[in-house]
């Protein structure tokens, strides 16, 4: 196949999950550029379709079936059509998910992004069917994908480590995910640096369990020195991190809340249950007086701090005692927002061969009131930044349509606002005017007004 006609392929990418899935299609977008494929904005376009699939989830993983079920008339009229699933269903199902896909052409592991165009060329010029799976040991793993395009980015994700060896009794993602590696602190800060000179403004540093960075033997540094050489950056106006474990934050961690100015004051760290007895069946090496202690550490060092948390309703064997200490924590900790979900078995892990004697009925009542107590708490939270003055960075126009900017606060809440199109990428003066439920509305501030 010449270059000619290479550059008239097209592929269509649907990314489901987690930030780790949003960076890995990234990573797929440009591998698949290099091959001669573009990116199109709908399935009938594409030469090439492929899902890039989450299974933390069972609900997240019956999705992807949905959608290739979809795409089965598009393959049926067009058989030189592609469809390939890659992430974590990919490596979770391997070659069951061929036999139960019989047109699917391509299924790749969390560990096989880098393989993908060899996987594309290889169907496009012999027609056969591909699963490669392999999970790989060390950090040369995360060495594999070309420097990421950063133009017109505003924030930007950074990849610092991948896997995660907790095995919490009801998660897949040790399975499909792999072992914990971190990555070389060399090559994250010439990430950055590169991003920071293409115009990123902030950076999320990324990985399963961030704070366990470099305490596997494949990094060079603790998370927190990490950070501090991040927060370096000439140019690098806002750090984040996320996802945390309670049982990996350190001092040190916590005392970079206190001395980092760009680092911004929001931690996400999972709490899962407020039981202790169903954080013991979890796995989950931590109870909740540690937890309450690390939180009331963080707001000693920070008082501004704002935290979110995943929380698990209907663990097998968790009673309305166990789910009402988690009511009693969200009261305790006032989280500004959660991720909610009701249990959801999946394969491989512990958690399927616990006794689960409580009914779906009863746990779904647990659930609403969970989700009652918590948009409670959440909307008193945010309801205090009403009338106040924020520095928002500006990221793009509003999605909703109304010529709008958007940006976000200093705790990741987007900020929708009345502003020329010149402020994106810059930090804004605004005053908060409405509170919504997953948004503020605020009102662009001029700072040669002398209004404060």
């Amino acid at each position: 196949m010449n270059m000619a006609s290479d550059l008239l392929k097209s592929f269509y990418l649907e990314t489901f999950g987690c930030q780790m899935n949003m960076v890995d299609s990234e990573w797929i977008a440009m591998l698949l550029g290099t091959i001669g494929y573009r990116q199109v904005a709908t399935p009938e376009q594409a030469d090439l379709i492929l899902l890039n699939t989450c299974s933390v989830r069972d609900r997240a993983e019956r999705k992807v079936y949905g959608h290739l079920g979809r795409c089965k008339p598009l393959k049926d009229q067009r058989p030189d059509l592609i469809l390939a699933v890659g992430g974590c269903v990919a490596q979770q199902e391997g070659l069951r998910l061929l036999e139960k896909v019989p047109y699917l052409d391509i299924v790749f592991g969390t560990h096989n992004v880098h393989r993908l165009p060899e996987l594309v060329r290889d169907v496009e010029t012999r027609r056969r069917r591909r699963c490669e799976t392999t999970h790989y040991v060390g950090p040369q793993r995360l060495d594999q994908f070309p420097q990421r395009d950063a133009s017109a980015a505003v924030s930007r994700f950074v990849t610092v480590m991948q896997g995660c060896d907790n095995f919490c009794t009801y998660c897949v993602v040790p399975y499909v995910r792999g072992r914990e590696v971190s990555r070389r602190s060399g090559d994250i800060l010439a990430e950055v640096e590169s991003l920071v000179a293409s115009g990123v403004r902030e950076v999320t540093l990324l990985g399963q369990n961030v704070n366990s960075y470099g305490q596997k033997g494949s990094g060079d540094l603790s998370f927190a020195e990490l950070l501090r050489q991040v927060h370096a950056i000439d140019g690098l106006q806002r750090l984040r991190f996320t996802s945390s474990h309670p049982k990996d934050l350190s001092n040190e961690l916590i005392d970079c809340f206190a001395s980092l100015d760009k680092l911004c004051p929001h931690m996400h760290l999972a709490l899962q249950s407020g039981s202790d007895r169903i954080l013991r069946a979890m796995n989950r090496g931590y109870g909740r007086e540690q937890y309450r202690e690390r939180i009331a550490a963080l707001r000693q060092a920070c008082p501004q701090i704002r935290l979110t948390t995943d929380l698990i309703v209907g663990f097998p064997g968790e009673t309305l005692d166990d789910f009402e200490q988690t009511l009693d924590m969200l009261e305790q900790v006032r989280f500004a927002d959660a991720y909610t979900f009701l249990y959801s078995p999946r394969p491989q892990t512990k958690a399927l061969d616990l006794a689960d004697p409580v009914g779906a009925e009863e746990k779904q009542r647990w659930f609403d009131r969970l989700l009652v107590t918590q948009k409670r708490i959440s909307g008193e939270i945010w309801q205090q930044d009403v009338g106040t003055l924020q520095e928002v960075l500006v990221e793009g126009p509003s999605r909703t349509g109304n010529g709008q900017i958007y940006g976000r606060n200093v705790w990741g809440r987007i900020v929708n606002l009345e502003g020329p199109q010149t402020l994106i990428g810059e930090m804004a003066s605004v005053r908060i005017r409405r509170c919504l439920n997953n948004s503020h509305l605020g009102e662009l501030v001029d700072n040669d007004s002398g209004e404060n």
